[in-house]
Protein backbone atom coordinates (compact mmCIF):
# COMPACT_ATOMS: atom_id res chain seq x y z
CA UNK A 1 0.00 0.00 0.00
CA UNK A 2 1.32 3.45 -0.95
CA UNK A 3 2.30 5.84 1.84
CA UNK A 4 1.11 8.73 -0.35
CA UNK A 5 1.44 10.40 -3.72
CA UNK A 6 4.18 12.84 -4.72
CA UNK A 7 3.68 15.17 -7.65
CA UNK A 8 6.74 15.33 -9.93
CA UNK A 9 6.56 18.46 -12.09
CA UNK A 10 8.39 18.28 -15.41
CA UNK A 11 9.16 20.87 -18.08
CA UNK A 12 8.22 20.77 -21.75
CA UNK A 13 10.94 23.20 -22.87
CA UNK A 14 13.49 22.12 -25.48
CA UNK A 15 15.14 25.50 -26.23
CA UNK A 16 16.32 28.36 -24.02
CA UNK A 17 17.00 31.99 -24.96
CA UNK A 18 20.62 33.21 -25.12
CA UNK A 19 21.94 36.75 -25.18
CA UNK A 20 22.14 38.37 -28.57
CA UNK A 21 19.13 36.53 -29.91
CA UNK A 22 18.46 32.94 -30.77
CA UNK A 23 18.23 29.91 -28.53
CA UNK A 24 20.24 26.94 -27.40
CA UNK A 25 19.19 23.34 -26.73
CA UNK A 26 17.84 22.45 -23.33
CA UNK A 27 15.78 19.86 -21.52
CA UNK A 28 15.32 18.08 -18.23
CA UNK A 29 18.12 16.04 -16.63
CA UNK A 30 17.49 12.32 -16.43
CA UNK A 31 19.28 11.66 -13.15
CA UNK A 32 17.70 14.66 -11.45
CA UNK A 33 14.28 13.35 -12.43
CA UNK A 34 14.62 9.66 -11.69
CA UNK A 35 17.06 9.39 -8.77
CA UNK A 36 14.84 11.26 -6.25
CA UNK A 37 11.71 9.67 -7.78
CA UNK A 38 13.18 6.18 -7.40
CA UNK A 39 14.10 6.97 -3.79
CA UNK A 40 10.48 7.93 -3.17
CA UNK A 41 9.18 4.72 -4.73
CA UNK A 42 11.70 2.63 -2.77
CA UNK A 43 10.45 4.32 0.43
CA UNK A 44 6.85 3.35 -0.36
CA UNK A 45 5.55 6.47 -2.08
CA UNK A 46 3.83 6.77 -5.45
CA UNK A 47 5.00 9.33 -8.01
CA UNK A 48 2.82 11.15 -10.53
CA UNK A 49 4.49 13.06 -13.38
CA UNK A 50 2.78 16.18 -14.70
CA UNK A 51 3.88 18.87 -17.15
CA UNK A 52 2.29 22.04 -18.55
CA UNK A 53 1.09 20.36 -21.75
CA UNK A 54 0.78 16.78 -20.49
CA UNK A 55 3.56 15.32 -22.62
CA UNK A 56 6.65 13.74 -21.09
CA UNK A 57 9.64 16.04 -20.59
CA UNK A 58 12.40 16.10 -23.19
CA UNK A 59 15.46 14.55 -21.55
CA UNK A 60 18.59 16.59 -22.22
CA UNK A 61 20.99 14.21 -24.03
CA UNK A 62 23.95 15.50 -22.01
CA UNK A 63 22.33 14.03 -18.90
CA UNK A 64 21.59 10.63 -20.44
CA UNK A 65 25.05 9.26 -19.65
CA UNK A 66 26.60 7.09 -16.93
CA UNK A 67 28.67 10.06 -15.69
CA UNK A 68 25.53 11.47 -14.06
CA UNK A 69 24.88 8.15 -12.35
CA UNK A 70 28.24 8.03 -10.56
CA UNK A 71 29.80 6.40 -13.61
CA UNK A 72 27.60 3.33 -13.16
CA UNK A 73 26.26 2.07 -16.50
CA UNK A 74 23.82 -0.29 -14.73
CA UNK A 75 22.42 2.61 -12.71
CA UNK A 76 21.93 4.59 -15.92
CA UNK A 77 20.00 1.69 -17.45
CA UNK A 78 17.82 1.40 -14.33
CA UNK A 79 17.12 5.13 -14.52
CA UNK A 80 16.16 4.94 -18.18
CA UNK A 81 13.88 1.98 -17.49
CA UNK A 82 12.20 3.75 -14.57
CA UNK A 83 11.49 6.84 -16.66
CA UNK A 84 10.08 4.69 -19.45
CA UNK A 85 8.16 2.06 -17.47
CA UNK A 86 7.10 3.33 -14.04
CA UNK A 87 3.31 3.88 -14.26
CA UNK A 88 3.53 7.35 -12.75
CA UNK A 89 6.31 8.37 -15.11
CA UNK A 90 4.95 6.70 -18.23
CA UNK A 91 1.56 8.40 -18.18
CA UNK A 92 2.28 12.11 -17.81
CA UNK A 93 -0.63 14.42 -17.01
CA UNK A 94 -1.25 18.13 -17.38
CA UNK A 95 -0.73 20.34 -14.36
CA UNK A 96 -4.27 21.62 -14.84
CA UNK A 97 -5.75 18.11 -14.64
CA UNK A 98 -3.90 17.50 -11.37
CA UNK A 99 -5.32 20.73 -9.94
CA UNK A 100 -8.85 19.87 -11.05
CA UNK A 101 -8.61 16.39 -9.57
CA UNK A 102 -7.60 17.88 -6.23
CA UNK A 103 -4.20 18.73 -4.75
CA UNK A 104 -5.12 17.49 -1.28
CA UNK A 105 -4.39 13.98 -2.54
CA UNK A 106 -0.67 14.78 -2.79
CA UNK A 107 1.79 14.67 0.10
CA UNK A 108 4.62 16.59 -1.59
CA UNK A 109 5.73 18.21 -4.83
CA UNK A 110 9.13 17.83 -6.52
CA UNK A 111 10.60 19.79 -9.45
CA UNK A 112 13.82 18.45 -11.03
CA UNK A 113 16.22 20.49 -13.11
CA UNK A 114 18.08 20.80 -16.31
CA UNK A 115 17.79 24.36 -17.60
CA UNK A 116 14.29 23.72 -18.98
CA UNK A 117 12.35 24.97 -15.89
CA UNK A 118 13.89 28.41 -16.47
CA UNK A 119 11.91 28.58 -19.71
CA UNK A 120 8.37 27.41 -18.95
CA UNK A 121 7.89 26.36 -15.33
CA UNK A 122 9.10 29.57 -13.70
CA UNK A 123 6.26 31.47 -15.38
CA UNK A 124 3.57 28.76 -15.40
CA UNK A 125 0.34 29.88 -13.73
CA UNK A 126 -0.80 26.33 -12.96
CA UNK A 127 2.47 25.55 -11.19
CA UNK A 128 2.08 28.81 -9.27
CA UNK A 129 -1.32 27.64 -8.03
CA UNK A 130 0.16 24.28 -7.03
CA UNK A 131 3.05 25.86 -5.12
CA UNK A 132 0.76 28.24 -3.24
CA UNK A 133 -1.40 25.28 -2.20
CA UNK A 134 1.58 23.34 -0.82
CA UNK A 135 3.07 26.41 0.87
CA UNK A 136 -0.09 27.30 2.76
CA UNK A 137 -0.32 23.72 4.05
CA UNK A 138 3.40 23.43 4.83
CA UNK A 139 3.77 20.29 2.70
CA UNK A 140 7.26 19.24 1.53
CA UNK A 141 8.26 21.13 -1.61
CA UNK A 142 11.53 20.09 -3.27
CA UNK A 143 13.50 21.60 -6.16
CA UNK A 144 16.77 20.34 -7.68
CA UNK A 145 19.54 22.11 -9.64
CA UNK A 146 17.79 24.62 -11.96
CA UNK A 147 14.49 23.43 -10.48
CA UNK A 148 14.44 26.07 -7.71
CA UNK A 149 13.92 28.74 -10.38
CA UNK A 150 10.44 27.23 -10.85
CA UNK A 151 9.55 28.39 -7.34
CA UNK A 152 9.15 31.86 -8.87
CA UNK A 153 5.95 30.61 -10.53
CA UNK A 154 4.30 31.33 -7.18
CA UNK A 155 4.67 35.08 -7.85
CA UNK A 156 1.39 36.80 -8.78
CA UNK A 157 3.05 38.19 -11.93
CA UNK A 158 5.57 35.46 -12.66
CA UNK A 159 5.52 35.96 -16.42
CA UNK A 160 6.22 39.68 -16.06
CA UNK A 161 8.96 38.95 -13.51
CA UNK A 162 10.76 36.67 -15.96
CA UNK A 163 10.43 39.28 -18.73
CA UNK A 164 11.99 41.91 -16.45
CA UNK A 165 14.93 39.58 -15.74
CA UNK A 166 15.49 39.02 -19.47
CA UNK A 167 15.32 42.75 -20.22
CA UNK A 168 17.77 43.47 -17.40
CA UNK A 169 15.30 45.73 -15.59
CA UNK A 170 16.35 44.90 -12.02
CA UNK A 171 14.21 47.66 -10.49
CA UNK A 172 11.05 46.36 -12.13
CA UNK A 173 11.96 42.78 -11.23
CA UNK A 174 12.40 43.78 -7.58
CA UNK A 175 8.96 45.39 -7.57
CA UNK A 176 7.33 42.38 -9.23
CA UNK A 177 9.12 40.06 -6.80
CA UNK A 178 7.52 41.57 -3.71
CA UNK A 179 5.40 39.33 -1.48
CA UNK A 180 6.93 36.11 -2.83
CA UNK A 181 5.95 33.29 -0.52
CA UNK A 182 9.54 32.04 -0.25
CA UNK A 183 11.10 35.44 0.53
CA UNK A 184 13.54 35.00 3.40
CA UNK A 185 13.78 31.23 2.96
CA UNK A 186 17.25 29.72 2.89
CA UNK A 187 17.75 28.01 -0.46
CA UNK A 188 20.30 26.96 -3.05
CA UNK A 189 20.31 26.61 -6.85
CA UNK A 190 22.71 25.93 -9.73
CA UNK A 191 25.46 28.54 -9.45
CA UNK A 192 26.68 30.98 -12.08
CA UNK A 193 30.12 29.34 -12.10
CA UNK A 194 28.55 25.90 -12.63
CA UNK A 195 26.53 27.37 -15.50
CA UNK A 196 29.57 28.70 -17.33
CA UNK A 197 30.80 25.42 -18.89
CA UNK A 198 27.28 24.76 -20.19
CA UNK A 199 27.10 28.26 -21.68
CA UNK A 200 30.56 27.85 -23.23
CA UNK A 201 30.34 24.29 -24.53
CA UNK A 202 26.66 23.54 -25.13
CA UNK A 203 24.72 26.78 -25.54
CA UNK A 204 27.62 28.72 -27.09
CA UNK A 205 26.15 31.83 -25.56
CA UNK A 206 25.22 33.40 -22.23
CA UNK A 207 21.85 33.16 -20.55
CA UNK A 208 19.98 36.40 -19.89
CA UNK A 209 20.04 35.86 -16.12
CA UNK A 210 21.69 33.53 -13.65
CA UNK A 211 19.67 31.42 -11.25
CA UNK A 212 20.97 32.71 -7.88
CA UNK A 213 20.37 36.35 -8.85
CA UNK A 214 16.86 35.58 -10.09
CA UNK A 215 15.92 34.06 -6.73
CA UNK A 216 17.76 36.70 -4.70
CA UNK A 217 15.94 39.55 -6.45
CA UNK A 218 12.62 38.11 -5.24
CA UNK A 219 13.90 37.86 -1.68
CA UNK A 220 15.41 34.39 -1.51
CA UNK A 221 18.24 33.83 1.00
CA UNK A 222 20.40 32.10 -1.60
CA UNK A 223 23.70 30.34 -0.95
CA UNK A 224 25.79 28.00 -3.08
CA UNK A 225 28.55 25.62 -2.09
CA UNK A 226 32.22 26.59 -2.17
CA UNK A 227 33.08 23.74 -4.55
CA UNK A 228 31.33 23.57 -7.91
CA UNK A 229 29.34 20.40 -8.52
CA UNK A 230 29.77 19.14 -4.96
CA UNK A 231 26.48 17.92 -3.44
CA UNK A 232 24.64 20.63 -1.52
CA UNK A 233 21.12 20.52 -0.10
CA UNK A 234 19.43 23.27 1.93
CA UNK A 235 16.28 22.68 4.01
CA UNK A 236 14.19 25.55 5.39
CA UNK A 237 10.71 24.81 6.68
CA UNK A 238 8.82 22.93 3.94
CA UNK A 239 11.32 23.95 1.24
CA UNK A 240 14.07 21.53 0.16
CA UNK A 241 16.53 22.69 -2.50
CA UNK A 242 19.51 20.95 -4.10
CA UNK A 243 22.22 22.83 -5.96
CA UNK A 244 23.34 20.63 -8.84
CA UNK A 245 23.08 17.21 -10.51
CA UNK A 246 25.22 15.55 -7.85
CA UNK A 247 22.72 16.63 -5.21
CA UNK A 248 20.21 14.10 -6.57
CA UNK A 249 20.69 11.38 -3.94
CA UNK A 250 20.89 13.68 -0.89
CA UNK A 251 17.85 15.67 -2.01
CA UNK A 252 15.88 12.46 -2.48
CA UNK A 253 16.87 11.36 1.02
CA UNK A 254 15.83 14.70 2.56
CA UNK A 255 12.47 14.58 0.78
CA UNK A 256 11.80 11.04 2.02
CA UNK A 257 12.75 12.14 5.56
CA UNK A 258 10.33 15.07 5.40
CA UNK A 259 7.52 12.85 4.14
CA UNK A 260 8.13 10.22 6.79
CA UNK A 261 8.06 12.89 9.51
CA UNK A 262 4.79 14.22 8.16
CA UNK A 263 3.31 10.70 8.16
CA UNK A 264 4.36 10.14 11.78
CA UNK A 265 2.84 13.42 12.95
CA UNK A 266 -0.38 13.01 10.93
Amino acid sequence: MSKGKVLVVGSNATRIEIQGGGTGPTGQYLNETVVPAMALVDAGYEVVLATPDGSKPHIDPVSDVAQHFDGDEAALQRGRAFFKENPGMKNARTLRSVIEEGLDGYAAVFVPGGQAPAVDLMQDADLGEILRHFHVRGKPTAFLCHGPIASLAALPQAREYRAALISGDEKKASQLGKDWQYAGYKMTVFSASEEKPIEDNILHGKLYFNMPDALHTAGGNVSTGAIDFAPNVVVDRELITGQNPRSDHPLGAKLVEALNRANVSA
